[in-house]
């Protein structure tokens, strides 16, 4: 079976990506990889950021983490970076979505790259939208996921990068009780409930995280590998 380390803490996407790539592969997180590094989430680009989580994985793995490989691969590590962009904030939070709360009005940092809490990123974006009609609350999800092959011989092979994007709007209020980040607040198109309304099971139909999901199965079945 082949044997998917995710960079990732946020145990909702580790489940995530497992139910959608389904049981040909075996999903592990950082949550059972005690000793794994965390990069630093500094990349202009969510396609920067997913490669330099991939890259940062896969060299524990490949040195002081070896003991976590299972004895028969193929083994890769897998990395998310995915965030909200909003056409009314100019295309704000983007890649700081999981620490909007602490990102300076004015200039557009953060004091720190740590994470901050759902509810409070959600109810920043729910300040800064207040005088903002249905209309023009467009916005979209946006997922890059990092692929970096693992080789006890040959180390880190070539690092592919799969993206998938969902279109909807920012309500005025959260809805739903299922879901994580800004989920109670985004309503993808084609639907009147948010994303923690709908659920896993329409979420990861029409998801970013499923596109790019999709793209990255369609390519490990090109090669043999589900």
């Amino acid at each position: 079976m082949m044997t998917l380390f995710v960079a990732t803490r946020n145990r909702h996407k580790a489940q995530e990506m497992a139910a959608i790539l389904g049981t040909a592969a075996s999903v592990r997180d950082l949550a059972v990889l005690p000793g794994a590094p965390a990069a630093v989430e500094d990349a202009a680009t969510f396609e920067g950021n997913a490669a330099k989580k991939a890259v940062a994985l896969a060299a524990w793995l490949l040195g002081e983490g070896r003991r976590h490989l299972p004895p028969d691969g193929p083994w890769f590590a897998l990395a998310d970076d995915s965030g909200l962009e909003v056409d009314a904030l100019g295309g704000a939070p983007g890649v700081a979505s999981a620490r909007f709360a602490a990102v300076d009005d004015t200039t557009g940092r953060a004091a720190s790259l740590d994470n901050t809490p759902d509810a409070d990123n959600n109810a920043k974006l729910l300040r800064l939208l207040a005088a903002v009609p249905w209309e023009q609350r467009t916005a979209r999800f946006r997922c890059a996921l990092a692929l970096a092959p693992l080789s006890r011989e040959s180390g880190l092979g070539e690092i592919r990068v799969f993206t998938g994007k969902c279109e909807g709007r920012i309500g005025f209020a959260p809805r739903g009780e299922h879901g994580f980040g800004y989920d109670p607040l985004f309503y993808p198109v084609g639907h009147e409930q948010t994303f923690a309304e709908l659920g896993e099971e329409v979420k990861n139909r029409i998801s970013h995280r499923a596109q790019a999901l999709a793209a990255l199965r369609d390519y490990l079945q090109g090669q043999g590998m589900l």
